[in-house]
C-alpha cells in the first residue's frame, strides 16, 4: 500500500535524525578515546554503533516497503557469503543500490563492517554520511591525483578489520541513466570497444588500484549484477517511504583473486570483460525473462531491523514526553516556534537525503544480444 511521502517522512524523519545524533555523539566519543589506543577495538564497537543505526534503514526496505530481493548464487558462493573478505563489484541501476546491498550484507551478518567507495559530497550529509565516515568508507573528489592517494590509504586501513568485511565497488563510477548509456555508446565505439546497451563503461584506474593493493587479504571478488523486475518501477527512497514495493534480482559470482591477473593492463581488461558479461546477462533478461544460470537462494529478512526501530521509538518517545513536560516548551510561542523550527529543520535534513540519492530514470533498451563476445562472456 502505497502512503502519501509527507505523512511518513516527517516522523520517520525525526526517528531517524534523533537516533543518527545519539549514535554520532557516541561515534565521536569511540573514535577520540577508542582508536588511538586499538583500531581493532575501534572498529569492534563502531560496527555495533553503525548497524544501530543503519537497521533503520533495512526495516524500511524490508518491512516498511516491502522490498523483495531475489538473490541468485551457486550454492557454494551463497554458503561464505559474509564469511569471507571480498571485494564486490557491482552495476549501478537503481538511486538505492547501495541500500540493496547493505539489505544483502544484513542478511550475511556483515551490515557494520560494509565499506564503499562514495563521491566525497556524500561525507557531509548529516548523520548517513557521518556514520558512513566513521565506519572508514573511501570519499573521493573525481581526480585522479588526489583520488589514488586515498583508495591506498583506505585499502590498508582495511587490513586490521577485525570482522569479514566487503569493500564495495561501482565500477562504472555514476548510475545508469539513458543519457549516460548514450554517452557511454560513443565513447565505446570512439574506442572500437563492444556497444554497451545496460551498463555503462567501466572506469578501471579505482578497480586497478584495489585489487593491487587488497590482494593479500582479500582472497574473492564478487560479481554482483542488479536489475528491477521489468514489470516495475525501478526503486527509490521516495518510494521507499511511501512504501511501495518492488522486487531486485540479483546475481552474485565469485571469483577468486589469485585468478586475476598480475598486471595492471591485465586487471584492467579483466574488469572491462566483466561488465560486457553484465550486458549480455542483462539483455538475456530483457528479452527472454532468464536472469543467469544461478539458481535462487533463500535469504530471509531478519526481525533484528523491527526491534531496533521499535526500541529506538520507544526510548526517544519517552525522552520527548519528558522533556517536553520538563520544559513546558509548547505553552509559550517562542516554544511553539522553536519546534515548527525544529521540524523545518528535519523536513529539510529528509529532503537533502533524499534528494542526494536521485537520479533520472530511464529504461534499457530491449534488444536482441548480437555480440558474439558478450555470447561467449555469458557463457563463463
Amino acid at each position: 500500500m502505497a502512503f502519501p511521502a509527507t505523512i511518513v517522512v516527517l516522523p520517520l524523519g525525526i526517528l531517524f535524525i534523533l537516533s543518527g545524533l545519539i549514535v554520532n555523539v557516541i561515534q565521536v566519543v569511540v573514535y577520540v578515546l577508542f582508536r588511538p589506543i586499538s583500531r581493532y577495538y575501534y572498529k569492534k564497537v563502531n560496527k555495533v554503533l553503525t548497524e544501530v543505526l543503519w537497521l533503520e534503514l533495512i526495516w524500511l526496505v524490508d518491512w516498511w516497503a516491502g522490498v523483495k530481493i531475489e538473490l541468485y548464487a551457486d550454492s557454494e558462493t551463497f554458503k561464505l557469503l559474509g564469511k569471507e573478505n571480498a571485494l564486490l563489484i557491482c552495476n549501478h541501476r537503481s538511486d538505492i543500490d547501495w541500500l540493496i546491498g547493505w539489505v544483502l550484507a544484513e542478511r550475511m551478518g556483515c551490515l557494520g563492517s560494509t565499506v564503499a567507495i562514495m563521491k566525497k559530497e556524500i561525507k557531509y550529509l548529516p548523520v548517513l554520511g557521518w556514520s558512513m565516515w566513521f565506519a572508514d568508507f573511501l570519499f573521493l573528489a573525481r581526480n585522479w591525483a588526489k583520488d589514488e592517494q586515498t583508495l591506498k590509504t583506505g585499502f590498508e586501513q582495511q587490513v586490521r578489520n577485525p570482522v569479514p568485511f566487503w569493500l564495495a565497488l561501482f565500477a562504472e563510477g555514476t548510475r545508469f541513466t539513458q543519457t549516460k548509456l548514450l554517452e557511454a555508446q560513443e565513447f565505446a565505439r570512439s574506442r572500437g570497444m563492444p556497444i554497451p546497451k545496460n551498463i555503462l563503461v567501466p572506469r578501471t584506474k579505482g578497480f586497478v588500484t584495489a585489487v593491487m593493493h587488497t590482494r593479500t587479504f582479500v582472497p574473492v571478488i564478487y560479481d554482483c549484477t542488479f536489475i528491477v523486475s521489468k514489470t516495475e518501477n525501478s526503486p527509490t527512497m521516495l518510494r521507499i517511504f511511501q512504501g511501495i514495493p518492488c522486487t531486485v534480482k540479483v546475481q552474485v559470482k565469485r571469483h577468486k583473486m589469485e585468478e586475476l591477473p598480475e598486471t595492471a593492463n591485465g586487471i584492467a581488461q579483466w574488469c572491462k570483460d566483466l561488465f560486457v558479461a553484465k550486458d549480455a546477462l542483462l539483455e538475456q533478461y530483457n528479452t527472454t525473462d532468464i536472469f543467469g544460470e544461478f539458481e535462487l537462494q533463500e535469504s530471509r529478512r531478519h526481525k533484528r531491523s523491527i526491534m531496533v526501530v521499535l526500541s529506538w521509538s520507544c526510548l526517544l518517545g519517552f525522552l520527548l514526553y519528558k522533556f517536553f513536560k520538563w520544559s513546558s516548551l509548547l505553552s509559550t510561542w517562542q516554544g511553539i516556534l522553536l519546534t515548527v523550527v525544529f521540524l523545518v529543520i528535519v523536513s529539510a535534513v529528509m529532503e537533502t537525503l533524499i534528494h542526494s540519492s536521485q537520479s533520472e530514470s530511464s529504461k534499457p533498451a530491449s534488444l536482441p544480444i548480437q555480440d558474439p563476445i558478450k555470447q561467449r562472456l555469458l557463457q563463463k
